[in-house]
């Protein structure tokens, strides 16, 4: 047996015993676990974004233990074993690409995506909404990037990237439509056509939104401290500026960085 596989059932063994002998262990269900399965997931985002290979390394670790966590409560519920989990994604992924293990044939990224969810509708998903493959509980900026890849997979697409800034444009207008008429409900609907719209064309331009939006807040993150810094140095504080006084400090700090 190779190290991979003495490393995996030792932290299957250790799962086993704290779950047969920690109190805490003991306690955990499912529902208990999914908050801080979130977290992890979140921590590793992070060590990835910081291109941190060893906080990659130790957040991966976390993970893995979560999973067998799950295996560990799903085998004590009598719904499944550790098995059933490895050999049913085993399956999946070598039914799901018949280009590496058939003799199906693919020129490009996107007809493998076609073929994946053309196999999906033959598993029995044929009456089921393409969409439902869209975690409910994803952030709505990845969500709603999915949910445009999703529709993409049928044919529901812009051809061109113009014809979706217009639909951005279009969007704006319905918005400035709905504030002249201070229709509140309709304000937030138009809004969020306008975000939808931006994803959309963000996607065209391969940029990744949620990508995006987070490094806009880290650098006001990184402007906005630079600001308190300072202001501290001149023992001030922001709250007692002015907003033309913070305005200037803003233009500062934003032509260093």
């Amino acid at each position: 047996m190779n190290k991979t596989a003495d490393a995996f059932l030792r932290l299957v063994t250790i799962m086993d015993e704290l779950r047969a002998q920690c109190p805490w262990d003991q306690k955990q269900t499912i529902h208990s676990l999914r908050a801080m399965t979130i977290e992890e997931l979140y921590e590793l985002v992070d060590a990835i974004d910081a291109n941190d290979w060893q906080g990659i390394k130790e957040e991966l670790g976390d993970l893995f233990l979560h999973l067998l966590f799950y295996a560990k409560i799903g085998t004590e519920q009598e719904q499944f074993v550790l098995e059933d989990v490895l050999q049913s994604i085993a399956e999946k992924l070598v039914r799901r690409h018949p280009h590496i293990y058939g003799d199906t044939k693919v020129t490009d990224e996107e007809e493998v995506k076609r073929n994946w969810q053309k196999i999906k509708s033959a598993e029995g998903q044929a009456n089921k909404s393409i969409l439902e493959g869209v975690p409910k509980s994803l952030p709505a900026v990845v969500k709603a990037l999915r949910i445009q890849e999703k529709a993409k997979q049928v044919g529901f697409e812009w051809e061109h990237k113009e014809d979706v800034w217009k639909k951005v444009e279009e969007e704006v207008d319905e918005f400035k439509e709905a504030i002249d008429s201070n229709d509140s409900a309709n304000m937030e609907a138009e809004f969020g056509d306008i975000l939808f719209s931006l994803i959309n064309y963000a996607r065209f331009l391969q940029i990744d939104p949620e990508a995006a939006l987070e490094k806009t807040n880290q650098k006001f993150i990184q402007r906005f401290k630079a600001m308190e810094a300072i202001a501290a140095s001149q023992q001030q504080s922001l709250a007692n500026l002015s907003l033309a006084q913070m305005d200037e400090l803003w233009n500062s700090v934003k032509h260093k960085n």
